[in-house]
């Protein structure tokens, strides 16, 4: 008999050189994406200009909320995301910053 998956599925390795390639947009859009599936809503700021600076990049909600910016593998937190990152742990918020290394972590958050 079969058996049957209760957890998330695994991310498959990828090479450190397509990781690095990967774009901030590329591991947000993946995220999402699954989100979908596993059906989360989310809320995302297309255009942040206008907005408070540092604000994570989406919210996820569930049956919790979790906050997530995404960086690529190279980016950096700027002093406002720091900020806001501390705010909403503080707060007791769930929050994560993610890079495409961390697929399997959103996975698992996300499942």
């Amino acid at each position: 008999m079969a058996e049957i998956a209760t957890g998330p599925p695994a991310a498959p390795q990828l090479p450190r050189a397509v990781l690095l390639a990967m774009s901030e947009a590329d591991i947000q859009r993946q995220a999402v994406e699954y989100a979908v599936l596993r059906r989360w809503g989310y809320y995302h700021t297309h255009d942040s200009r206008r907005s408070v600076a540092g604000f994570p990049d989406v919210v996820f909600v569930r049956e919790r909320v979790v906050f997530a910016e995404f960086k690529s593998e190279r980016g950096r937190l700027t002093g406002e995301q720091r900020e806001w990152g501390a705010i909403l742990e503080r707060a007791g918020a769930e929050y994560h910053v993610w890079r495409p290394r961390d697929r399997n972590k959103i996975l698992q958050v996300l499942f």
